[in-house]
């Protein structure tokens, strides 16, 4: 498996624990879930194109990123932005507890989106590639 794939496969398990957690009530946890999935989806469309990975959870710099190789990345912006804070936010005692359900519904469908925003391009660049060869 490349590596590439890894990333989507974390990044699918991270937007699943946010359903399922969802679905009992933890709310915090699954919306912390819903950044990490797209911050390994992006994460994995880097990788796909060889670029040297940063140590960053900045879903707007990672877009930004993105955007260098496809400018179709410029439209999932707006909802990287509204996932960003969600890395730390609710995340120590000291913060809000809990956000609130409907937030979270919404986060769960930006990173679902951006997920699969991300696995339809790379899809379609190794179909491209593919007829390079033929």
């Amino acid at each position: 498996m490349q590596k590439h794939e890894d990333w989507l496969k974390k990044s699918n398990r991270d937007l699943r624990s946010a359903k399922a957690l969802l679905d009992i009530d933890i709310l915090d946890t699954a919306i912390y879930h819903t950044q990490q999935c797209a911050e390994k989806a992006l994460k994995a469309f880097l990788t796909y194109q060889r670029d040297p990975l940063r140590k960053s959870h900045d879903l707007e710099f990672l877009v930004k990123l993105c955007s260098i190789f496809d400018k179709n990345f410029d439209s999932i912006l707006n909802e990287a932005s509204e996932l960003n804070p969600y890395c730390f936010q609710f995340r120590y005692p000291d913060d809000l507890f809990d956000p609130e359900k409907e937030d979270v519904i919404l986060a769960i469908k930006h990173a679902e989106h951006i997920f699969k925003f991300v696995k339809d391009r790379i899809l379609e660049l190794q179909v491209g590639q593919e007829n390079l060869f033929k």
